[in-house]
């Protein structure tokens, strides 16, 4: 029986730092199912799938599989996890009913620290707020390689 799926290709937002910082964490994992991540935007995710909605995988994780098949938000996380060695059984957990509660709060709860991380007034994209065009923090938030913990909201 064929695997449904042989390769995911990730959209991940270049300019959070939660997120360069997944992305690092998930080509240090060793993958069942290879991933290749690429910055949410970027010509080359426009290049590979210029029929998708680019403005909003710049808002949430989208996960693209090699037969078409799209993963947002939830269910991208969840896919992620799948293809990794170690959290496949977790992935599988996190799909059920009982198990999906705990990977929506997960999503929602990484939403609201991205959220506090860029702040109101960081831009999104080339030339705003984000990471320089060589992946260092502009701001210097995570320019050691440890993102602060932002604080309450308000």
């Amino acid at each position: 029986m064929p695997t449904p799926v042989g390769r995911l290709t990730v959209l991940y937002d270049a300019d959070c730092p939660l997120c360069v910082h997944l992305r690092h964490w998930l080509l240090r994992q060793r993958q069942l199912v290879p991933l290749d991540l690429v910055p949410a935007g970027s010509r080359e995710a426009m290049r590979r799938f210029p029929a998708l909605d680019h403005a909003a995988t710049l808002r949430e994780i989208t996960v693209i599989g090699d037969r078409g098949q799209v993963y947002r938000e939830t269910s991208a996380w969840i896919v992620c996890l799948w293809a990794l060695a170690e959290h496949r059984p977790k992935a599988h957990w996190l799909a059920t009913p009982a198990g999906q509660p705990f990977a929506r709060m997960t999503v929602l709860a990484a939403a609201k620290w991205r959220e506090a991380l860029k702040g109101p007034d960081r831009g999104d994209g080339p030339g705003g707020d984000g990471p320089a065009e060589d992946g260092s923090a502009r701001d210097g938030l995570c320019a050691d390689g440890h993102c602060e913990v932002p604080g309450p909201p308000g």
